[in-house]
């Protein structure tokens, strides 16, 4: 086996080389009790608190599927295009392992709630790819292992181990696909499309808050690749818990250049998991991957099967709300934007946010601009996420307003914008505490027109002999003497006025 620095480069390993890859994406489901128990699902509780005899395996404890999660793994299915079964049941995939107290885990192997879908991807470019969806299945999740003494976090060189069983048996639907061929130098770019609009989806569907970096959304990225013009797929290794969009392209994208590195050396790959590593961008090995005879499989004969009508089906189906590709389009045609514009929207994370901020009244050219500007500048500045600013859409609405009713100006508004950012309270609280409001007053603009004309005669001299353009230098003056707080349009309008120049 090669070490984390045996890579060739990118372009050698796509030279030689086509990449397949798996995803298999786990969604923590937003119900309020576990899968097969009453147990709550509440973050932020004392370890082991929230457990009973079902969630813990205890003798004579029997489960009852949660039907809200059956509900959401259908919504699931169909908004992934996926087939729904009419009948399926529930497996024991059984393993040991400390945070499985049951020592196997209540799953779905060979008879998934749904199956055979497809889910199309935007690339930053615009292209659409097409990732086929082989499965979503329904199971539960393990408790948290918590290894103490050990330099890394790890179970290798702990001095022991703290399990927390309040997890274990959230809900969660595993969504699998089939191998993703044909992305060749795009195959990273082509993982992190897919879980980024994977997580789009769920959000709009409502089943889950989909954060990753709370472990509500995490990725096994499994690679292989095939010899240029072979049809056989090659070893695959698989990359665990990747949990950012960022980490699922640098995952793909180093095992690329690693299993290059292995399979030009004449090396063999091995079939394991691994860990990726935030800080260095690279993965280590975990274990020997086991294969599907190696759980045991068997049905569970704790549960019945789970048959959903097709008449609750299509109820469902039809309760489906707007999907993020097809709202994309639709906002991309009613704000007359550019594909390029969307992209640096959603790249922002700006796309919901502009929206509310438009339902709270402003008209969609100014919730770009704010969001995508001023807005965009603050998060970056402050390493923040732009809904983690300490500002609403309705406020920044207000500011838009403000500005168009012409209260405020730009300059004025980013003044305001940065007191509530502040916390110095509304926009109207910051305009009445910092005294921000347009100086409409005409006598008052008038006083600071003539006043700038009989500071600048020179100028003067040359707006009225026909030099229009250096009349700037007089608003600029007056905006000066007003503190920014004039409107610099009625400005050059009272200047051209005096002067006796009209604007044409």
């Amino acid at each position: 086996m090669t070490t984390t620095t045996d890579l060739v480069s990118y372009e050698d390993a796509l030279a030689s080389y086509d990449p397949v890859m798996g995803l298999e994406v786990h969604v923590e489901l937003g119900t309020k009790t576990k899968m097969f128990c009453g147990c709550s699902t509440a973050l932020g509780a004392d370890p082991n608190t929230q457990t009973c005899p079902v969630c813990l395996g205890l003798p004579g404890a029997l489960p009852v599927v949660n039907a809200t999660g059956v509900e959401s793994a259908i919504k699931i299915g169909l908004a992934l295009n996926c087939e729904i079964a009419e009948w399926c049941r529930f497996a024991r995939k059984n393993y040991f392992y400390p945070d499985m107290p049951k020592n196997f885990q209540t799953s779905q192997y060979d008879e998934p709630i749904a199956f055979n879908g497809y889910l199309d991807v935007q690339l930053e470019d615009g292209e659409v790819f097409r990732v086929e969806i082989e499965r979503a299945h329904m199971e539960e999740d393990t408790g948290k292992s918590t290894h103490v003494g050990g330099a890394t976090g790890r179970i290798h060189g702990a001095s022991h181990s703290l399990l927390d069983y309040n997890r274990a048996g959230i809900p969660l639907i595993e969504i699998v696909t089939k191998p993703i061929t044909g992305a060749g130098e795009r195959a990273p770019e082509v993982a992190k499309a897919y879980v980024r609009e994977l997580r789009e989806l769920i959000r709009a569907l409502g089943v889950s808050e989909a954060r990753m970096e709370m472990g509500q959304m995490r990725c096994d990225v499994n690679l292989s690749l095939m010899p240029k013009g072979a049809d056989k797929f090659g070893t695959r290794s698989e990359t665990k818990n990747v949990n950012s969009l960022r980490s699922v392209e640098r995952a793909a994208r180093f095992e690329i250049q690693r299993h290059a590195a292995v399979l030009s050396s004449g090396g063999t790959i091995v079939q394991e998991t691994r860990h990726f590593h935030e800080d260095t961008g690279s993965t280590t090995s975990g274990r020997v991957k086991e294969e599907a005879e190696d759980y045991r499989y068997f049905p569970e004969p704790d549960l019945v099967p789970v048959a959903p009508s097709r008449e609750w089906v299509e109820e469902i189906r039809a309760a489906l709300p707007e999907l993020p590709l097809a709202r994309r389009n639709r906002l991309l045609a009613e704000w007359g934007i550019s594909g390029t514009d969307m992209q640096a929207i959603l790249n922002a994370g700006a796309l919901d946010l502009i929206v509310a901020t438009i339902e709270a009244g402003a008209d969609a050219a100014s919730a770009r601009k704010w969001w995508m500007g001023e807005l965009a500048r603050s998060a970056n500045e402050s390493g923040k996420a732009l809904d983690e600013l300490a500002i609403t859409p309705a406020q920044v609405a207000r500011v838009t307003e403000l500005v168009a009713s012409g209260d405020l100006n730009d300059k004025l508004a980013r003044q305001v914008i940065e007191g509530v950012l502040a916390g110095e309270g509304t926009p109207d609280d910051v305009v009445e505490k910092r005294g921000l409001k347009v100086v409409s007053d005409e006598g008052a603009l008038t006083a600071a027109v003539d006043e700038a004309i009989a500071g600048n005669p020179g100028v003067a001299e040359k707006i009225r002999g026909g030099k229009v353009a250096a009349a700037g230098a007089l608003v600029g003056a007056v905006m000066k003497a007003t503190r920014g707080q004039a409107d610099a349009a009625r400005v050059k309008e009272l200047i051209l006025q005096k002067l006796g120049v009209s604007e044409g």
